[in-house]
């Protein structure tokens, strides 16, 4: 299949700009593969269509505040958005603009966070090494911002960041994402004690959500796209559950396309999880074969994205592409803090 297929058309006053006022607000589109029907239901009533014996598996990871604004030695400004750690004081980061930022470049973020333009790479990125004053963490929350999609417009000299909370899941937990497993804002308290009431046990793993869920698909040829690997964690109690849940034919449900990464790549070369750490490199596209997840919560995805060929895969590439034809016709709120689907 070609990238044009995945194409579809979106008024831009449904591409949500804030998160709804209640967390379980959301409508939810139902997409069953065994029928290929498609209803409209919400989000408060997702435990409704879990079994007694599902396996939830979430994505705890938290999104750290990666975009800095800052000045350079000549006083022009400056934004760096941190992508990968290369070490305590060394990241891979994309930089606006970077055609200005000259190798030994000065930026100023503040008064305990100064950076030096280490190396020039492509693409618009930067190896930038950092000084500071502290611990590097605590300093990226007083001088970083919450880094939202490009599609969510923000005004970049808000200090406020009201985004901060809203843009995590209640149950983020190990810092190292830089976009929010967005399936997962969805859930309260109250909606996991539905769950839990229904019989349905509720694992975690940890996959640190990286750029490559922002960049786009630059090849027309899918079997010639690659998604940049992410990091990630399986531990040990989670692959009990997740092996005997498989043995007993019970159903494992991500929430979100970065826990269905990782599952399927813990699960890619084995018969069964094992319990692991390091980089999620799986692409998926049209002709994969899903190992390790049966049903999917998901929000909806840009057109010609890799998290939607994931999703168009995984439910059948006619029934979700007339999903989403439904969703835009019945003004479903898109994208991070927009609607969800829930494939079965």
């Amino acid at each position: 299949m070609q990238l044009h297929d995945f194409d579809y058309d979106l008024p831009d006053d449904l591409i949500a700009q804030q998160p709804a006022a209640d967390r379980a607000g959301a409508r939810m589109l139902l997409v069953r593969r065994s029928d290929l029907s498609i209803s409209d239901s919400s989000f408060a009533r997702f435990p409704d269509y879990l079994h007694k014996g599902d396996v939830l598996v979430l994505n705890n990871t938290r999104v750290f505040p990666a975009r800095l604004f800052g000045r350079s030695d000549t006083g022009a400004s400056v934004e760096i958005f941190l992508m990968t750690k290369q070490s305590d004081t060394s990241w891979t980061a994309l930089a606006r603009p970077a055609r200005r930022l000259s190798e030994g470049k000065t930026i100023s973020f503040g008064p305990t966070l100064t950076g030096r333009i280490a190396k020039r790479l492509e693409g618009g990125r930067v190896e930038i090494e950092f000084e500071f004053s502290g611990d590097f963490e605590s300093v990226l929350d007083d001088v970083g911002k919450t880094p939202l999609p490009p599609y969510i417009a923000r005004d970049p000299q808000d200090a406020s960041d009201k985004d901060r909370e809203r843009y995590q899941t209640i149950y983020a937990k190990h810092s190292g994402a830089i976009a929010a497993p967005t399936a997962g804002l969805h859930f309260t308290p109250a909606v996991f004690d539905d769950i839990r009431s229904k019989g349905v046990e509720i694992v975690e793993l940890t996959l640190h959500v990286g750029y490559g869920t922002f960049e786009p698909v630059r090849a027309d040829d899918l079997s010639q796209h690659t998604v940049m690997p992410e990091r990630y964690e399986i531990g040990a109690e989670t692959v009990d559950l997740l092996n005997r849940a498989r043995t007993e034919n019970r159903r494992i449900v991500a929430i979100g396309t970065t826990t269905t990464r990782a599952l399927e790549t813990a699960l890619a070369n084995d018969d069964a999880f094992v319990a692991s750490e390091g980089l999620a490199n799986l692409t998926v596209t049209p002709g994969y074969r899903f190992k390790a997840v049966n049903a999917l919560l998901t929000n909806f995805h840009l057109p010609k994205s890799s998290l939607l060929i994931l999703v168009s895969t995984f439910g059948g590439h006619k029934l979700i592409m007339d999903a989403y034809q439904h969703a835009v016709a019945s003004r479903y709120r898109f994208y991070s803090y927009g609607d969800c689907m829930f494939i079965s």
